[in-house]
């Protein structure tokens, strides 16, 4: 079964030679002049690392890492060879509402070394990956003049992807954030459901937030040339644009966490001017129907009154009503609280 979560590639000078070879015949083609290998594995046994890194001569520290759990956005360089833990990202279903996060993220650990990279994938639903691996090798495929440069261009087509995944899931979230615009103030309001669909958006970008930001750190370490496996001068522009978009990725972070703390606290203030509002047409109300009372109120005293006991008593009481009622009604309207 584990054998269907192994991909593998050889080239040699930049072209293609072989694809899902054994691994058992790894060591053979790192050592190989000229040799430059992938291997990719998802969801892979700790026993099955052990067994590659033993190949491979990795740093058992960096095996570490890979079984650990909640491990954050990082790169880490050894002797020889350099290793990042990096997350995809999508965004799920929304369940109608539900205040859970729709952020869904992929762990891709990446050994990269002179001769070859390794991607490690851990992803929690192999039906419905996050990380589109193939996605990377149509890349690799599209540009192959650059696999002759080395492991390099074999990162930074992963890196690649990953960063343009993330891209994808801001860019749904600011349209999120762009339809509770809407909401806020359209003219039929929403306030419940939107402070739900506001609570989980917030959730989602402060996830996000950890893994977006800490790819700025990650980049620097891989364009550092004397990091093992992982510098090219001829790649310094193809990496000086990646890091260019995770600038702008982290920066469109967090200006959509400032956008969407901006609408909470624009929904607290509407529902206070709603409120206000209320209570003015409420106390406008409640003084033209209180006009009438007190003079109904006067009338319907057991004592003497002009007109007590005669018609002309009714019509003036039902005239004072009406027109108090009336002024009262006209005011109010002039002063916005009708």
């Amino acid at each position: 079964m584990e054998a269907l979560t192994v991909r593998t590639r050889l080239w040699s000078d930049g072209h293609l030679q072989a694809r899902d070879f054994p691994l058992e015949h790894l060591a053979e083609h790192v050592r190989a002049d000229g040799a430059l290998v992938w291997v990719d594995l998802l969801n892979p046994a700790p026993a099955t690392l052990d067994v590659l890194a033993g190949q491979l001569g990795f740093d058992p520290r960096s095996v570490e890492d890979i079984v650990e759990h909640g491990v954050r956005t990082k790169a880490t360089r050894y002797a020889t060879h350099t290793v990042l833990n990096v997350y995809a990202t999508a965004l799920g279903p929304q369940l109608p509402g539900s205040i859970e996060s729709r952020l869904l993220t992929a762990r891709v650990s990446i050994f990269a070394m002179p001769a070859g990279v390794v991607t490690v994938r851990l992803e929690k639903d192999t039906a419905r990956t996050v990380f589109d691996i193939d996605e990377v090798v149509r890349r690799w495929d599209d540009n192959s003049d650059l696999l002759r440069m080395g492991s390099a261009a074999l990162l930074h087509g992963v890196l690649d992807v990953v960063v343009d995944e993330q891209f994808d899931t801001i860019q749904q979230l600011d349209d999120t954030i762009e339809s509770l615009e809407d909401v806020l103030f359209g003219d039929r309001s929403q306030t419940r459901q939107l402070q739900r669909d506001t609570y989980r958006v917030r959730k989602e970008l402060v996830e996000l937030r950890r893994i977006v930001l800490p790819m700025r750190e990650v980049m620097n370490t891989v364009m550092r040339r004397s990091s093992p496996g992982t510098g090219s001068g001829d790649l310094d522009g193809w990496y000086a644009d990646l890091y260019d978009d995770v600038i702008r990725a982290a920066e469109w972070t967090e200006s959509l966490r400032d956008m969407i703390t901006t609408v909470f606290e624009t929904n607290l203030s509407l529902q206070d001017a709603r409120l206000n509002t209320i209570m003015k047409k409420l106390t406008g109300w409640a003084g033209i129907i209180a006009v009438p009372t007190l003079v109904t109120g006067w009338y319907g005293q057991n004592v003497p009154y002009p007109g007590f006991g005669q018609v002309s008593g009714v019509v003036a009481s039902a005239l004072l009503s009406i027109l108090t009622a009336v002024a009262l009604f006209i005011a109010f309207r002039r002063r916005d609280w009708l």
